[in-house]
């Protein structure tokens, strides 16, 4: 089993370095027609979102950080009722037939879902998901190139059509020398990674039609009868959903963000991204101008995906068990998108050596970067990631990462930690299972174990003011409460959330929550003060922080407080930016000299 699972890394490690050294050699150079994407679009949850997305864009090709001579946008989802990636994919369709008429149909185009504001992981929030940086690369890799790399083989083998994808996950596979995936067919084709029965639950599940299980192969074509949303292991078994490893003795099942499938285990293929072809891209585009606005949340996955094969049946569209909100007019807008595609079909890319990883959450992410987990080696990630410091800095071995930022000799980040963009001086001391974001640390400062702590620039009445968000790595910012007498459910660091407010000396009223007043969360409360420096600001909040650790009382009366959603609206992406590059030409600058003192 342990050989096998070595076998299978190396094989995922060997893919991916093909794929990222082929689109290092595209970095900054103009692509030729047929060699890389015509388009390259993400969506944006709104126009501040927007705004920030294409600054970054426009920085990374001044940069020249990406393949030139592709056309890239952003999209942003209309103003009002939330309408999920589904209505946001059909948005996009509408934005390109704006831009482009008819000749968006003969482009090969990829459409990376990005809207959205990360709460679970709020590092992300205010650049966002698709800018999430990563512990390789020089430049920095973030999330955008990584899918561009990853990619990299498709557009010449697929014809005109959109391929969509999230901007939180990453799918690692390796095929024969000879072979590529191939997007050619008509209707819908979405890749199929091997996974446990346990993560099918949180997945959307093919149920494939037979197969000749003699012909088995890395790379398999197959026919979908039918498509599972996050099925129970009942309805796995009921819809025959379900394999049997034993199948495949010759090869290791492993899911990424599992651990390795036993060979005798059960197990079922989950859905990662999925591509359509022009015909259906215009069919929905033509749904679309038909009802006007949407006031639902339509998945992508789910609303589209489970629509298709010859098994489908009407019954999901009232199943409203993992919407997260539900509106009048969901079932009725589901009812009419099956029938709009029932009858397409789902061809599905099985790809048996492969893996699906999610980096959407603090505790996802802190694990595949810190500790010695699969995608670690698989796709070379780096303890110490283009950063530098005065002398050996006291770290833990490579149980800690350091991206792109400037720590001092005396400084020590304990194991599990991520520190990203900052810069911490000679007595600081960050704890376990940290993530520091954005931060300068001047001072003596103790970020306390399991603490999250990212700063924001931002741009209040014309002025330049900072903001940092702190709280512990688990605490739940989605967690709500629609009235003030309720708010002792809520928690902060673990801490009751009433507790820590009168240990800062705040009152409870309306006023200490931003936003909906009837959907009280840590993500609006007013608790974060704005300060004119950007250490002034971190080292008050890690006052407050350590204030509720150590229960020593700490008064918030004498800031402008903020909650995380305001940081958000007065965020200065330029001044963040400015930052970062200040970072990355310092380091540059250092390498250099050292370069020269070592020759």
């Amino acid at each position: 089993m342990a050989a096998a699972n070595a076998l299978l890394g190396v094989a995922l490690r060997e893919a991916t370095q093909r794929k990222l050294q082929r689109f290092s050699e595209l970095r900054g150079k103009p692509v030729a027609a047929g060699e890389f994407w015509d388009i390259v679009a993400i969506t944006a949850a709104d126009e501040k979102q927007e705004l920030a997305y294409k600054q970054q864009l426009s920085e990374k090709l001044k940069k020249k950080e990406l393949p030139l001579g592709v056309q890239y946008h952003v999209f942003v989802d209309p103003a009002g009722a939330k309408i999920g990636n589904g209505g946001s994919t059909l948005c996009a369709l509408r934005c390109l037939e704006k831009l482009y008429g008819d000749k968006w149909n003969s482009f090969t185009i990829l459409l990376i879902h990005s809207g959205g504001y990360s709460q679970r992981l709020p590092n992300a929030s205010a650049l966002g998901k698709i800018f999430t940086a990563l512990p390789f690369g020089n430049p920095i890799y973030q999330m955008l190139e990584l899918k561009l790399a990853m990619y990299i083989d498709f557009p010449s083998h697929m014809k005109p059509g959109i391929l969509v994808t999230c901007a939180d996950d990453i799918e690692l596979y390796s095929v024969g020398e000879c072979e590529f995936i191939r997007f050619d067919k008509p209707g819908f084709t979405a890749l199929a990674h091997p996974s446990s029965l346990t993560v099918g639950t949180t997945h959307g599940v093919f149920v494939l039609e037979p197969f000749n299980y003699l012909a088995y192969k890395d790379l398999e074509y197959r026919c979908c009868h039918r498509f599972l949303h996050k099925p129970s292991i009942e309805q796995m078994h009921h819809f025959n959903a379900v394999c049997r490893a034993g199948n495949f003795s010759h090869q290791d099942m492993a899911g990424g963000d599992t651990t390795p499938l036993k060979l005798e285990s059960e197990y079922v293929y989950t859905d990662s991204l999925f591509y359509m072809d022009r015909k259906t891209a215009k069919k929905l585009l033509a749904f679309y101008e038909k009802i006007g606005t949407l006031n639902c949340e339509i998945d992508a996955y789910g609303d589209f995906l489970q629509a298709l094969g010859p098994g489908a049946t009407v019954e999901y569209t009232r199943n409203t068990s993992n919407v997260t909100k539900e509106e009048a007019e969901l079932t009725d807008i589901r009812q009419r998108i099956f029938h709009l595609l029932k009858g397409t079909s789902l061809n599905v890319v099985v790809l048996n050596k492969s893996k699906f990883y999610h980096i959407g959450t603090t505790e996802e992410y802190l694990f595949h970067f810190t500790s010695e987990s699969s995608l670690k080696s698989e796709l070379g990630l780096q303890s110490i990631a283009f950063s530098i410091f005065s002398t050996t800095p006291k770290c833990s071995g490579n149980t800690s990462c350091i991206i792109q930022s400037i720590l001092d000799s005396g400084c020590s980040v304990a194991t599990g930690s991520v520190v990203e963009y900052s810069r911490l001086g000679p007595n600081v001391s960050v704890g376990e299972n940290c993530i520091v974001s954005g931060c300068s640390v001047i001072t003596e400062a103790v970020l306390p174990a399991d603490s999250f702590v990212c700063s924001l620039s931002l741009k209040m009445n014309g002025y330049l003011k900072y903001s940092t968000m702190a709280f512990g790595v688990q605490d739940n910012l989605k967690r709500n409460v629609k009235t003030l007498s309720d708010i002792k459910l809520l928690q902060f660091f673990g801490v009751c959330f009433l507790s820590c407010l009168n240990i800062w000396n705040l009152k409870v009223t309306e006023e200490l929550f931003s936003g909906n007043k009837t959907c009280l969360s840590l993500w609006n409360a007013r608790i974060f003060p704005a300060c004119s420096s950007l250490s002034d600001s971190v080292t008050t909040s890690l006052k407050m922080l350590n204030a509720v650790r150590n229960k020593s009382p700490f008064s918030l009366n004498k800031y402008k407080l903020l909650s995380i959603e305001e940081m958000l609206i007065y965020k200065d992406v330029e001044d963040m930016i400015t930052y970062r590059e200040q970072i990355f030409l310092e380091i540059t600058l250092n390498r250099k000299q050292f370069d020269l003192e070592a020759s």
